[in-house]
């Protein structure tokens, strides 16, 4: 790390996949969010969580997206990260945004848990699909019938919110 006093370690646990953004150099920017718990409970002893945006950046000349290729939902990682801030106009306004951006990941479960849990998750998706596939078709819509003519009311005028 460049800056000791510019970073942080977030420990979390994904809340979905990774999601990565092609760039015109070709790099890859990969971008995922952590559930990091608080170290402390409420009065009713609840512990929260917050959800920690992050970013990454991959190097074109690197093969696929690095180690973030083997991360996924659910799986429990710590990231040494590090704040940038970005500045830029959008319609006129100029806008500070303040990032967290990835320096370094740790796998914190063991890669046969990990596993596991996409193996679990490939799993469902095949019953559900398996599940779908064995439903019967549904029946065709007959053809719409005509239009009815509107048919007038006795309503009168005084009745109406408008004139």
């Amino acid at each position: 790390m460049s800056n000791p006093r510019n970073s942080a370690t977030v420990i979390g646990r994904l809340t979905k996949d990774p999601v990565v953004f092609n760039n015109q150099d070709g790099s890859k920017k990969v971008a995922f969010t952590l559930m990091a718990d608080h170290n402390y409970t409420d009065s009713q002893g609840n512990r929260g969580a917050d959800a920690v945006p992050v970013e990454a950046f991959v190097r074109a000349t690197t093969n696929g997206i690095g180690p973030f290729a083997s991360i996924h939902k659910g799986d429990l990682v710590a990231v040494n990260l590090k704040l940038r801030q970005d500045r830029y106009t959008k319609n006129g306004v100029e806008v500070f945004e303040l990032k967290a951006v990835v320096e370094d990941i740790t796998f914190l479960e063991p890669r046969s848990v990990t596993q596991a849990r996409v193996n679990e998750r490939v799993a469902a998706a095949e019953a559900q699909n398996q599940a779908l596939q064995t439903q019967p078709a549904p029946a065709p819509v007959a053809a719409a019938a005509a239009p009815q003519p509107a048919v007038a009311s006795a309503v009168h005028s005084e009745e109406l919110p408008f004139s």
